[in-house]
């Protein structure tokens, strides 16, 4: 990679990110106040993710100052943690049901989603195994199937509260770990097709899925029923052209995209913003995500670079699900845009990503100084995995 992007890539990652929380903030401002639960308050949605960034902040500083080692130490707890709380999701007491799924958990003071705390724990968990069982990343039981078991786990809890989403999310992040990591490109060919032929028979059996992906074939058929929110949207970037119709002056946010302050932001910039905005929004993920991979690279040990990876994949994927979506790409998912959708616990889990990426960053500068005297640390890195 270029000098540039070695020396530069967390600063190009921090920059982008704020630009897109900055943005976020925007956006939130301008459509939040025609949110049907706004409780009365304009800015009610605006003054949550406030609140919601302070505490990611504190937790991406904290990530940055943490060396990659205890994570590596501690998966079993947290992703023991994710289990528990994966399970009190259908604990009548504790968990809430918001519109048909049941994703939520009520911790009195906030409401969290447990899957996001769920996705970074199956990534620690597979960054673990592959660094564990290097050796072995070929065969057919250690592989493969013995991690995918493993993650299956929270999978399986996360499609029981019918959201498909973020196990496509856990799945497809494991399949790229697995490639990375050296698992035989047959089985993971074979993981895809029994990854997607899975989700096929998720959509076929929960009705309301079925209705999204068939109102995903014909928009216009279904454009008032379960293919509105992706009909408006298309409506809203039409509407926003090159220039956009201005800031707060957008037409879509009132009422006519349900939940557009969420996971149907991006048309809602590009309906006011224009595809001068949409178009540069685009850029910075690739840019976060060149950069996130920049630094993994360079990680000083190869959990430190599986995890990375995985984290980074992560985000990547989901923007590029969430963009996929909103413009009528992909069948409609509720994922929402990394960094800019409305959404404590995706916006402190993002947060904790870039701080994990600041800490890979962090002590891997010093690797080269240490280098110089231990040339079997060097050939070390340059084994840490036969696809890098």
């Amino acid at each position: 990679m270029p000098t540039f992007l070695q020396r530069n890539a967390v600063y190009l990652l921090v920059g982008f990110v704020a630009c897109l929380i900055a943005l976020g903030l925007v956006a939130l401002l301008s459509t939040g106040a025609f949110a049907r639960d706004s409780h009365g308050d304009p800015d009610y949605f605006l003054k949550r993710q406030a609140l919601w960034l302070g505490v990611g902040i504190v937790v991406c500083i904290v990530a940055s100052l943490i060396d990659v080692s205890f994570w590596r130490a501690s998966w079993w707890f947290w992703f023991g943690l994710a289990i528990l709380l994966l399970i009190g999701c259908f604990v009548p007491s504790f968990g809430m049901e918001i519109n048909g799924s049941k994703r939520w958990i009520n911790l009195r003071v906030i409401n969290f989603q447990p899957s996001e705390l769920a996705k970074i724990a199956s990534v620690m968990f597979l960054a673990f195994w592959f660094t564990k069982f290097e050796a072995n990343a070929s065969q057919v039981l250690k592989g493969f199937f013995l991690p995918a078991m493993v993650v299956g786990v929270p999978m399986g809890l996360i499609m029981a509260e019918v959201d498909i989403g973020s196990t496509l999310l856990i799945g497809g992040t494991m399949a790229v770990l697995m490639f990375i990591s050296g698992t035989r490109t047959g089985i993971l060919v074979l993981l895809v097709l029994l990854g997607l032929a899975g989700i096929a028979g998720a959509v076929i059996l929960i009705p309301e899925r079925m209705d999204r992906f068939t109102a995903f074939l014909d928009l216009e058929k279904f454009r008032e029923g379960e293919g509105l929110q992706q009909y408006q949207a298309l409506i809203a970037f039409g509407s926003g052209g090159l220039e956009g119709l201005g800031l707060g002056l957008g037409r879509q946010k009132m009422l006519y995209v349900p939940y557009a302050h969420t996971d149907f932001i991006f048309p809602m910039i590009g309906e006011e913003l224009g595809l001068r905005f949409t178009l540069p929004v685009v850029f910075a993920y690739l840019t976060i995500f060149v950069s996130a991979s920049c630094i993994c690279i360079h990680a000083r040990n190869r959990f430190g670079m599986l995890f990375g990876f995985g984290l980074s994949f992560l985000v990547a994927f989901q923007a590029a699900v969430n963009i996929g979506v909103t413009t009528a790409l992909l069948p409609n998912k509720g994922l929402p845009l990394p960094f800019v959708s409305y959404g404590g616990s995706n916006l402190v889990i993002c947060l904790f990503v870039v701080g994990v990426l600041i800490s890979l960053h962090r002590t891997a500068a010093a690797l080269p100084q240490a280098a110089n005297s231990n040339k079997q640390l060097q050939v070390g890195i340059r084994r840490r995995t036969p696809r890098i």
